[in-house]
């Protein structure tokens, strides 16, 4: 079955795991090996920072300063040039809609950004961005930014909204036919983000907090608000947003796909494993690495979900999305 994966760390955990592994061949969970086995089309390869490593305090929702940023910014740089490097004959960096269309044979990763803050104010990064393949931007990690606010159990931070820079920055996200990500975001920057794109926004790996009392989970609220924008949430595999002592097992996965459906419809569910975002163990019933999918989808058929909504949810709502968003 056709796979559309909107969120993995590989990319970044690449450069903490020695010279001898790279995309093609690898112990993480994702390879370009593991990605054929579960028929992946599109995996969305998040470019991701954590400025607190640039910081003396980086504590959760810290607000560090310009120099920090600026070198945030330069990891990132780092980070694309290096997933462009891995490019070969099997696997090729997104660009265009119809490039991906008329050659399925391949395996695409789109380039994205997790970590919004690299923008450090200056809007011209938007574009240079995109001219480096980038199509999609986490607004926010777990700090506050230029762009606005992380989610957090702390209700005044969580009721947060974007700040004026983060509204431009949408606005001209829509200009640039850029996917904007509201996973990480407090809740009032996700509902500042319905309220002023004109395109779909994304959920890029983020579950149902009805079952899963976690801020980076959607309430049923926000899902109904992203299903009505046009919009998907990315199934996250990530144990401790599926169930709140992380002890799961596939079932948790289809669990939260049934009830994001129960609840807005079944063309707002997608894929956005996280995976190599978090320590995967390797335990009977759940899902260890990308060439296991069909854990997953067994899964879901076991929980009564159709083959016509496993089909959405595996690719084909991401692809509907993407045909709206991106050029």
């Amino acid at each position: 079955m056709k796979v559309i994966d909107m969120h993995c760390d590989t990319i970044s955990e690449l450069q903490n795991v020695g010279m001898h592994q790279n995309l093609n061949k690898n112990e993480l969970c994702v390879d370009l090996e593991r990605l054929r086995k579960s028929e992946t089309w599109i995996q969305y390869f998040a470019c991701f920072t954590d400025a607190g490593k640039y910081s003396s305090g980086g504590g959760y929702g810290e607000k560090f300063s310009h120099e920090v940023w600026e070198k945030a910014w330069t990891e990132i740089i780092m980070l694309l040039d290096s997933l462009k490097g891995e490019e070969s004959e099997q696997f090729q960096v997104f660009h265009t809609r119809k490039e991906a269309e008329q050659s399925k044979h391949i395996v695409y990763g789109l380039a994205t950004v997790e970590e919004g803050g690299v923008l450090n104010g200056k809007m011209e990064r938007l574009e240079q961005l995109y001219e480096r393949d980038v199509r999609l931007i986490t607004l926010t990690w777990n700090y506050e930014n230029c762009i606005g606010y992380p989610n957090s159990r702390e209700r005044a931070v969580m009721e947060r909204g974007l700040k004026p820079f983060g509204i431009d920055v949408i606005e001209q996200m829509n200009e640039q036919k850029m996917l904007i990500d509201v996973s990480h975001l407090s809740d009032g920057g996700f509902w500042d983000c319905i309220h002023h794109s004109k395109a779909p926004v994304i959920a890029s790996h983020s579950n149902a907090r009805a079952l899963c009392q976690h801020p980076r989970n959607l309430s049923d609220e926000m899902l109904r608000a992203l299903s009505e924008k046009g919009g998907v949430a990315g199934l996250n595999f990530y144990p401790i947003f599926l169930q709140e002592d992380g002890q799961v097992t596939t079932a948790d996965i289809a669990r939260h796909a049934k009830y994001m459906i129960e609840t807005a419809g079944e063309d707002v569910v997608a894929i956005g494993t996280d995976f190599d975002g978090f320590e995967t163990d390797i335990r009977e019933g759940y899902i260890s690495h990308a060439g296991q999918m069909e854990l997953v989808w067994d899964a879901c058929k076991a929980a009564g979900i159709t083959e016509r909504q496993l089909d959405k949810i595996c690719w084909k709502n991401a692809w509907r999305v993407m045909k709206e968003v991106l050029k």
